[in-house]
């Protein structure tokens, strides 16, 4: 990989933690039981595109 390509991936993990992050902080904040489980999903969605991105390293 190219050093552009790796400040790319970097880039792009950094975005996928804080994405993570703010969905744990928002379910912890959220009442309505059905916008929770969403928010909940999106951060296992994040959490696995993460996971996908580092397994290019």
């Amino acid at each position: 990989m190219t050093t552009k390509e790796l400040l790319y991936i970097e880039d792009a993990l950094g975005h996928e933690k804080y994405f993570q992050t703010r969905c744990k902080e928002a379910v912890s904040q959220l009442q309505d039981p059905e916008l929770k489980n969403q928010v909940e999903s999106l951060s296992q969605r994040h959490n696995r595109i993460f996971k996908d991105l580092y397994g290019l390293l």
